[in-house]
């Protein structure tokens, strides 16, 4: 049999093999390699700064490398207590605030996923508004002194307990499910309690997954809340730790500073590097677990509105 003129020594010549699809591939997969490295630059720039000493930091010569390897700074902020302390109310704010947030969006989606509830449009609408229209700082503020949470956990936890955006995914997900399957799980006699417990959470781990990492992220990093609400040390989350290191505005960064004598310059140098890199390693480590989740759950979340 002849070749025809698709083919190239005797085998068919398929759409892959195309010299523009060649091309492409190749200048697809270095822009991405070259994002990549935009992406992850500042971060390695950081990682190299927190290990360099305070006169190479100071004068701008760390870029990706460490200059003048330097740890002081390190055992500095490990040696410190309160760091600790804040670290460990850190973890337990994540997961107490992402169980309640989680408890709470995944109810209030799947009850507004129901198209024949009564009242349904005038919750979604009430949700919507709050995401442009809020009390403002001081009427928080009066409201979560007068309920008695000043200085306690729930001042951080509870004000940003149910987040609409993630809210509205969840619910747009719960709505592209299949209405066949409620239908037959109400037939085989479960009430909607049981549909939701054996029915729509396995079939929503993508979406959970997702909403898991955006809450947790939020509550480890936010400071302000924590900034406003709490006066106690022992109470504070590490990222305002970090804020009150860096602006020199914590009792425990000067005990820090004074306690390594030769090392002050240090600290107030790569002070910020050392307690970032500290800080987000944790999210580093979670991160990749719940990746592959991530873009399946914000797009199946997102289809309708």
């Amino acid at each position: 049999m002849t070749a025809g003129p698709d083919a190239v020594g005797g085998k068919p010549v398929g759409p892959r093999d195309s010299k523009g699809y060649k091309a492409f591939t190749w200048f697809n997969g270095t822009f991405l390699v070259l994002l990549c490295g935009l992406m992850l630059y500042p971060f390695v720039t950081v990682l190299a700064q927190s290990f360099s000493s305070a006169g190479a930091v100071k004068a701008g010569l760390v870029n990706v490398w460490p200059i003048g390897f330097n740890l002081d700074t390190y055992k500095v902020v490990i040696a410190n207590d309160l760091f600790w302390s804040s670290y460990r109310n850190t973890v337990v704010y994540t997961l107490v605030g992402t169980t309640i947030a989680m408890v709470l969006t995944t109810l209030l989606a799947f009850v507004l996923a129901r198209k024949n509830l009564r009242g349904r449009n005038v919750l979604i609408g009430i949700a919507v508004f709050t995401m442009f229209f809020n009390g403002g700082l001081i009427p928080n503020y009066v409201l979560i002194q007068t309920l008695g949470l000043k200085n306690t956990m729930w001042a951080v936890v509870l004000p940003g307990a149910i987040s609409v955006f993630n809210l509205l995914v969840m619910k747009s997900f719960f709505e592209n499910m299949a209405s066949e399957l409620e239908e037959a799980a109400q037939i085989d006699g479960l009430g909607w309690w049981g549909i939701f417990r054996r029915i729509v959470l396995p079939l929503s781990k993508a979406v959970i997954a997702t909403m898991i990492l955006f809450y947790s992220v939020a509550i480890w990093n936010d400071w302000f809340a924590a900034f406003l609400y709490l006066d106690k040390q022992e109470l504070f989350p590490v990222t305002l730790y970090l804020r009150n290191m860096i602006a020199g505005a914590s009792s425990a960064a000067s005990q820090g500073a004074a306690a390594a004598g030769s090392t002050k310059e240090a600290i107030s140098a790569n002070i910020q590097a050392v307690t970032m890199i500290l800080t987000i390693i944790p999210i580093l480590c979670i991160y990749p677990f719940v990746q592959r989740y991530f873009v399946s759950g914000i797009m199946l979340g997102s289809v309708k509105g």
